[in-house]
């Protein structure tokens, strides 16, 4: 099975063009969608998840017209939104076993086999008779899971999933969605590079409602290998390299500015060649569809 998207288009009330003819082809496995904040990710997925209207355009899952038949789509999805709420007095296994049966699983019996292999599926079972307003960010996400999983969903879509998570939360939720991915559609919408480097096979960035890319990382890494450099400077400088070299990116290291600079020779002997990694790709996309020849810092 896969996912269809045809020039979908979104222009909100107040002339904001959210979508503007996005066209992806998303391929069972994990899919990275990544973009800004206000980059249409989140319109994208909801429009995906039957929650809002397109404009045009149209899209299928496997042989169901997504925007026609919603009640088809709404059985083969489990959908995590960015926001989500929860019962805090109520525990993990009581509320999933009420969605459960929300989900058509009636039988006590089967429901009971269902919620217990998800608890176990997404680590929550030893904390299964914890109230869900004890727990932390990270057991929350994994509950937002364990609900979407509900049903064996053939779409599962997370939207900003990692956000606000500590680093072993948010390895153990990564490893979690890369596991379920080997045998559904997983749509992972992130502003964070890293998540799709880690975990996603494709890929596509988004910016201002238009695909600026898509593809393998891999292969969109090997494109600028090669072609990007660094050097080390003094803050001040920065400026001067903007206005000389095409600067794909700048970070913060010992108190002084690593510059990554694209370049098809090296600039001068005072550049090292750097390693590419996904985030000089997704810097350099953004650049590249914003008209100018430097990405955000």
């Amino acid at each position: 099975m896969e996912l269809r998207i045809e020039d979908v288009s979104k222009t909100y009330s107040n002339g904001v063009r959210a979508l503007d003819g996005v066209s992806l082809t998303i391929p069972q496995g994990m899919f990275g969608l990544v973009g800004p904040n206000g980059s249409g990710k989140t319109t994208l997925m909801r429009t995906i998840a039957t929650l809002q209207e397109p404009d045009g355009g149209a899209a299928r899952l496997g042989d169901v017209d997504v925007l026609a038949d919603k009640e088809a789509v709404r059985r083969l999805l489990g959908y995590l939104p960015q926001e989500f709420g929860v019962y805090p007095n109520l525990s993990a296994e009581t509320l999933l076993s009420h969605l459960a049966t929300l989900k058509g699983i009636t039988v006590p019996g089967d429901r009971k086999k269902v919620v217990e292999a998800i608890l176990h599926r997404t680590n929550l079972w030893s904390d299964r008779k914890k109230k869900l307003g004890g727990f932390s960010g990270g057991m929350k996400q994994r509950f937002g899971i364990a609900q979407a999983l509900l049903g064996n969903p053939q779409l599962i879509i997370v939207d900003e999933p990692t956000a606000g998570l500590d680093p072993e939360e948010r390895s153990r939720f990564l490893n979690l969605l890369s596991e379920i991915g080997e045998n559904v559609i997983v749509i992972l919408s992130t502003h964070i590079v890293d998540d799709v480097a880690e975990v996603c096979s494709r890929m596509a960035i988004i910016r201002e409602g238009r695909v600026l890319h898509a593809g393998e990382p891999q292969a969109a890494i090997e494109d600028i290998r090669g072609r990007t450099w660094r050097k080390s400077i003094e803050r001040s400088e920065l400026p001067q390299y903007e206005r000389n070299h095409s600067v794909i990116s700048t970070r913060l290291r010992g108190g002084r500015t690593i510059i990554h600079v694209l370049s098809n020779d090296r600039p001068d002997e005072t550049f090292e060649q750097a390693v590419p990694d996904l985030k000089d790709v997704y810097f350099i996309k953004l650049s590249e569809g914003n008209g100018s020849n430097w990405a955000g810092r």
